[in-house]
């Protein structure tokens, strides 16, 4: 991904209608398949300084950025700077935003759920076939996944190997969606009985993830499909993006 930063210096008589006028071009990039966000940020020391921050997925297109410039085309006069970044992989949440992990309640509450969720698999005449002779330590397996998955340690990517691993478990299964339905439902059901978190913004991340993955596995375990490697899963309050390989 690339990052511009274009840095302004406005007076504040003219903050308004400057603010205004980045709302208006704005519109062309939230139209822009390329764009992946974009901010407009003012100084607290220093009110008349503003930066504009364009985060693209590709090279930066002229379409979007074209349109932009023809709101913008009376304030090129106060343009201090511009620059274009290339993102590595030095980035993440701060403190101030727990991680689902710890929201809902680390390695404990986790092994809590895929206990009781495996519990009922195993009793699930539709389920049953899939996990008959069920390694017994398979739901602690499980639940280190999910515990990476959701900001935790690495456990899983230590000791078992991680995404390739996980991956090679699907392949050839044949996994039905009806299946993969009634993996849901009753993981669903067993985040109810022990007590995950009932927040809507929890629940909407956390099902989001469950549908992702087990929609993945579903493709993973069809004929054909063989064993490839991709970058571990880790899911935050606002979900994960499409993995392109």
């Amino acid at each position: 991904m690339t990052v511009e930063d274009i840095r302004y210096r406005i007076p504040a008589e003219r903050a308004a209608e400057f603010e205004a006028a980045y709302a208006d071009a704005a519109e062309a990039l939230a139209a822009a398949p390329e764009c992946v966000g974009y901010e407009l940020v003012r100084g607290i020391d220093e009110p008349d300084q503003y930066v504009f921050r364009t985060t693209w997925n590709a090279p930066k297109p002229q379409s979007p950025e074209q349109q932009r410039e023809d709101h913008l085309k009376g304030y090129e006069g106060d343009i201090t700077d511009r620059r274009t970044y290339e993102q590595t992989a030095v980035r993440g949440d701060g403190g101030a935003v727990p991680s689902l992990y710890e929201w809902l309640g680390g390695e404990e509450a986790l092994l809590r759920l895929t206990e009781a969720f495996y519990r009922e698999v195993l009793k699930d005449e539709l389920l049953h076939p899939l996990f008959a002779g069920m390694n017994p330590e398979h739901p602690q397996h499980v639940a280190l996944w999910l515990g990476e998955v959701f900001g935790g340690p690495s456990a899983y990517t230590d000791s078992h190997g991680g995404y390739r691993h996980m991956i090679r478990q699907h392949l050839g299964r044949g996994i039905q969606e009806k299946q993969r339905r009634r993996w849901v439902s009753l993981l669903m059901d067993a985040a109810d009985e022990v007590g995950l978190p009932d927040d809507p913004e929890f629940r909407a991340a956390f099902t989001g993830y469950i549908e992702w993955g087990t929609r993945l596995a579903v493709i993973n375990s069809q004929p054909g499909v063989k064993e490839y490697n991709a970058p571990m899963p880790k899911w935050n309050w606002g979900g994960h993006p499409p993995y392109r390989g």
